[in-house]
C-alpha cells in the first residue's frame, strides 16, 4: 500500500512522510529506519556538532536519508555542510533562517533543497531562492516554530508555492493528519513527535513516557526552557515543549529567569543528566494526544499510510445530497 505525490517522485520514496530533524533525537538509526520503511528519513544536524554528526551519517550509510541544519546556527560552523553534502545526500532541509547563502552550494552538489518555512512570506522567499520542497510549519509543532497554525497555513502556503511540492507540519500524528494534509493541497507531511515516540528515537524511556501519558493542552510555547539552556533563539521564534513544574513556576516570568539564569541554568544542566523532567524540557507539539505507545519507527509508517489510504479511498460518513 503506496500513497504516490509530487513528493515521493521527487525524492524517489514510496510514501510521502518526511522525518522531522529533531536535534540529536533524529540520528542516524531512526532516519535510516524510517528510510527503510519506503518514508523519508532526515538525520537532525542540530546546533552543529561535527563529531556527532559524522557518526550518525556513518549510522545511516545504508540508507538513503537527508540532513536538517538550523539555518540561523551554521554560520557559527560553515564546515558542517560541506560535511553533509560530502556524503551525496539526497536532500538538505533547512529550517529557521535565510537560505540564500547555502542555497547555491547545495544545487551544485546535485541534493534537493527542502526548505522548513512558517509564513507565507518566507514561502515566497524560499521559491525565489530555489527550494525543491517546501514544509509548511504550523505552530501545533514541537519544538522551535512561529505563531500560525498548520490548517490555514498549508493551503496558503500551497497557492504560493508555484508548483513546488509542499508537505505539512504540526500537529500531523496519524493517518487523519495524513490524509487531511493532502486534501489541503500538501504532497505530503514532515512528522516529528510522532517519531520521538519510537523504539528508534534517540531519548530516555521517562521522556518517551511522557509523550504517551500527555495532552496537547498540556504543551507550552515559550523561551523558557531556552533561556533555561543558555540557548535563546531570534525572535520571533519559540519552542513547543510539555509543561511541567519548571514551565508552570517561571511562565509569564522570563525576565526575571533571566536574571537568575546563571543558577537556573546550573541547575537544569543537572536536571537534564539526572532524567529529571520536572525540570528538564520534554519537546512535544499538540498531537500528542494521539500517540498512546512507542512502536518501531516502521510501525508508524505503515500506520500512517495504511490510516490515510483508508481515509482517501473514502467514507460513508457524510452524506452529500445535491
Amino acid at each position: 500500500m503506496a500513497i504516490s505525490t509530487r513528493l515521493t517522485e521527487l525524492l524517489k520514496v514510496e510514501h510521502p512522510i518526511l522525518l522531522a530533524p529533531m536535534d540529536v533525537v533524529a540520528d542516524g538509526r531512526l532516519a535510516a529506519a524510517v528510510s527503510q520503511a519506503g518514508a523519508f528519513g532526515i538525520i537532525g544536524g542540530g546546533y552543529g556538532n561535527e563529531a556527532w554528526l559524522t557518526r550518525e551519517m556513518d549510522v545511516a550509510r545504508n540508507a538513503r536519508v537527508g540532513v536538517g541544519f538550523i539555518t540561523w546556527s551554521m554560520a557559527k560552523n560553515p564546515r558542517l555542510l560541506d560535511l553533509a553534502l560530502e556524503r551525496k545526500p539526497p536532500a538538505i532541509i533547512l529550517s529557521f533562517g535565510d537560505v540564500q547563502p547555502h542555497a547555491g552550494k547545495i544545487k551544485r552538489a546535485g541534493a534537493k533543497m527542502i526548505c522548513q518555512i512558517q509564513t507565507v512570506a518566507q514561502a515566497k522567499d524560499a521559491v525565489a531562492q530555489g527550494a525543491d520542497v517546501l514544509v509548511a510549519q504550523g505552530s501545533e509543532a514541537g519544538g522551535h516554530g512561529m505563531a500560525r497554525g498548520t490548517f490555514a497555513l498549508v493551503p496558503a502556503v500551497v497557492d504560493v508555492a508555484r508548483g513546488v511540492p509542499v508537505a505539512a507540519a504540526g500537529g500531523v500524528a496519524d493517518g487523519r493528519g495524513l490524509a487531511a494534509a493532502l486534501m489541503l493541497g500538501a504532497d505530503g507531511v514532515l512528522a516529528g513527535t510522532r517519531f520521538f515516540a519510537s523504539q528508534e528515537a534517540v531519548g530516555s524511556s521517562a521522556a518517551k513516557e511522557r509523550l504517551v501519558a500527555a495532552s496537547g493542552d498540556a504543551t507550552i510555547r515559550s523561551i523558557l526552557f531556552d533561556i533555561a539552556r543558555r540557548n535563546v533563539w531570534p525572535a520571533p521564534y519559540t519552542g513547543r515543549v510539555l509543561r511541567n513544574e519548571f514551565s508552570e513556576r517561571w511562565r509569564g516570568r522570563e525576565a526575571e529567569l533571566m536574571q537568575h539564569q546563571a543558577a537556573e541554568a546550573a541547575r537544569y544542566e543537572e536536571a537534564k543528566a539526572a532524567g529529571d523532567f520536572d525540570t528538564a524540557a520534554v519537546i512535544a507539539g499538540e498531537a500528542v494526544d494521539m500517540i498512546s505507545d512507542i512502536p518501531p519507527a516502521a510501525e508508524i509508517v505503515v500506520r500512517l499510510v495504511k490510516e490515510a489510504s483508508a481515509l482517501l479511498a473514502g467514507s460513508n460518513r457524510y452524506r452529500v445530497s445535491g
